[in-house]
Formats: structure tokens, sequence, C-alpha cells
């Protein structure tokens, strides 16, 4: 598979003290499922905004679909952006707009300043946001103020957002940590499911360890603004959950009880 996304010594400093992220490295195939895990504070958000340049890396190079993005002016990071669907935390839907009108947000980066504002959008552009909102299980809900839904159909509306973006990746910022256990279940099968039935790439935070272990084709683990694992999710041991985790560790490896091959 290609190399859809590339890291090189990636570091990211505020002011003179605080470090970020310090000389991260990893690529990213097309296709792959691939969870960042770390603690709060260890840099997981960063590293996301980082890739799409919500915020600028001090050092280094992000390398997507063959074009280095610390490079890029106005414009050139624009068409990027395009390529690169974002799921956030709070959703950041805009609660007095129907679900149909949230979603159809996804395709402000294709449109002028003029026709973006006045919400002008084509036939095609409707119908793709029907069929994405019948694939979400939300086709009884097309109509309906964001701020009327459930946080769990509020992030199904978030994904399809960025679906309609025709995205080669989806950047998943903590996008369960709302959600009671069903309803995480029920995003992270559909992030799943996109994954493989569209051949998206998606790159997704998550505190939760069973859940990165279960669904992921690659766990990547941050401490302190490094990675300190990068590999299968069969393949990582209790000391290394302890090595990422430090002392928040014994509590998430009780969690996941006694049996090593966590994949499951």
């Amino acid at each position: 598979m290609t190399m859809l996304l590339e890291l090189h010594d990636v570091s990211k400093q505020y002011g003179n003290n605080t470090i970020a992220l310090s000389d991260v490295n990893f690529s990213v195939r097309e296709g792959e499922f691939v969870s960042v895990i770390g603690p709060s504070g260890a840099g997981k958000s960063t590293l996301l905004r980082c890739i799409n340049r919500m915020i600028d890396a001090s050092n280094g190079e992000i390398v997507f679909d063959g074009v280095n993005a610390l490079g890029l002016k106005r414009k050139e990071l624009r068409n990027l952006r395009t390529k690169i669907g974002i799921i956030f935390q709070h959703y950041n839907l805009v609660d007095r707009l129907s679900v149909i009108e949230n979603i159809l947000h996804g395709r402000l980066g294709y449109k002028s300043a003029i026709t973006g504002a006045l919400g002008i959008y084509s036939r095609e552009e409707k119908e793709q946001a029907l069929k994405l909102l019948n694939i979400l299980g939300l086709e009884d809900q097309v109509y309906k103020r964001s701020d009327q839904l459930s946080g769990g159909q509020k992030q199904r509306v978030g994904i399809a957002r960025a679906l309609i973006q025709n995205p080669k990746m989806l950047l998943c910022d903590e996008p369960i940590a709302s959600l009671d256990p069903n309803a995480s279940k029920v995003i992270m099968d559909y992030l799943k499911d996109i994954s493989k039935s569209m051949g998206i790439t998606v790159l997704i935070n998550l505190h939760q360890v069973d859940v990165a272990l279960k669904y992921s084709d690659r766990i990547i683990g941050v401490s302190k603004g490094s990675v300190v694992y990068d590999g299968s999710p069969r393949h990582i041991t209790k000391e290394e959950i302890h090595h990422i985790y430090g002392s928040e560790a014994g509590d998430l490896i009780m969690d996941l009880g006694e049996d090593t091959d966590y994949a499951g």
C-alpha cells in the first residue's frame, strides 16, 4: 500500500519552555486504521492539529499525499484540507442549523466565499448528503435542528460532514470521549466500516486502550510528546502500556483483564 502520511522529526514548542511534541516520526499507509493512545497532555491533540495545520509545527516535515504540508501557502493549504476530514470530540456543529445543513458545511472548502456565505449547494451535493445520512442511520433526522440530537447522533453528523469532503483521510480527535459506551461502540463501528468500505485512512486519538486495541490495524503510543510505541495491537505488552501511561497504567491494565492477547 502507498504511504499517505509521513512525519519526519516533527516538533511543537510553545514559548520557551513547553514542548508539546518532540521529534515525532511515523508514517501511515492508505486505508490504514491507526490509533494514537496516551495519557491526557501527552500531545495527541497537538499531533492531529499539526497534520492539517490547524496549528503549525515548530520543526520537521509533514508529507501528506506527496506534498510537504508545512511549506504550503493559504490557497494550497485550503486544497490540502479538502482531502483531510476532521471529527471533533465536541462535534463542532452549528446548533441552530438542520442536520443536512451541517453536513453540507463540509463542502465549504470547495466553494468561493460568496457561494459559501449564501449556502448555495448543487443537487449532487444534496444527494450525497442524503446518501451519507442513510449510511450513518440518520435518514429520519434530515431536517431536525442539530441541538435536538443525542451526542451519538451529533457525532454521526460530524462524520457525515467530514465524508462529504471526499477525503483521503479522517483525523478523529477523541471522537468518543463525550459518549456513553453504547454510543461509543456505534461510532467506532461506523468509523471502522467506513475505513474498510471506502478505503479511507483513519488516524484517531483515543484515551480508551481497550477500544484502540479492538479496532486498530496499528497503535502509536505517545508519552510526553514522544512516540514510545509503534506497532501491532497484538504485540503490545503490559510493560509497554506502563511506558505509555506511567502512573495511570495500573487501572487501564486492570480494565483490560489478564489476557495478554489484548486485541481479542
